[in-house]
């Protein structure tokens, strides 16, 4: 007799700063998965559209700002009792702080829309990144997963995937091509890593 699925289903935590259709991508992808699922998605700005997508979605979304984050244990607490398997940031702005980081070592992981080391680093993010990729008429770029450590976009790379930029490519048709990459490779990978986690 088979174990009910749900008893070893793993829990993903989504952590996203704006519009957050990657993580919306992440919650329907596990939605049809007997495995896992997205228990909450949190947002370090209230108006946020991410917190809409979660609560339509019926996942817990919660909003908290950087007192709960950096100078007390509130979200700390929240994620130890929610006791995830892997969490995940997507699109989310703020560096994590080192007790959460400790507390779920090798869990937490990012994707960043450029291939690192290169266009990585604080204020690189979003629309700046496929700026600079355009501006300085590069022949590809693409996206990288990778742990999170104290340090912006420096964590061990897991998974990267490609894209040809043309001379017609614009820092708009770039996102949109780098926005394709995530949303087929980000919720595959973390699957695998949830896999490893389980062998």
């Amino acid at each position: 007799m088979s174990t009910p699925a749900h008893i070893d289903q793993k829990k993903i935590v989504v952590f996203a700063s704006g519009s957050g259709t990657n993580a919306e991508n992440i919650i329907k992808f596990f939605q049809k998965s007997p495995n896992a699922s997205v228990v909450a998605v949190f947002s370090n700005k209230r108006s946020a559209k991410v917190l809409k997508r979660a609560h339509d979605l019926n996942v817990k979304a919660l909003h908290f700002d950087k007192d709960a984050l950096y100078n007390s244990y509130d979200v700390l607490h929240i994620l130890e009792d929610i006791n995830p398997d892997l969490i995940v940031l997507a699109g989310f702005m703020w560096i994590f702080p080192e007790d959460i980081l400790k507390k779920f070592p090798g869990k937490i992981v990012n994707i960043h829309p450029a291939l690192l080391p290169k266009y990585g680093g604080k204020g690189m993010y979003g629309m700046r990144v496929h700026e600079s990729i355009i501006q300085n008429k590069e022949k590809e770029s693409g996206i990288s997963i990778h742990f999170v450590n104290e340090n912006y976009d420096e964590g061990e790379i897991i998974f990267q995937a490609k894209t040809d930029i043309s001379e017609e490519d614009t820092p708009e048709s770039l996102s949109e091509k780098i926005h394709n990459l995530e949303y087929k490779h980000f919720p595959e990978i973390i699957q695998q890593l949830l896999q490893k986690k389980s062998q």
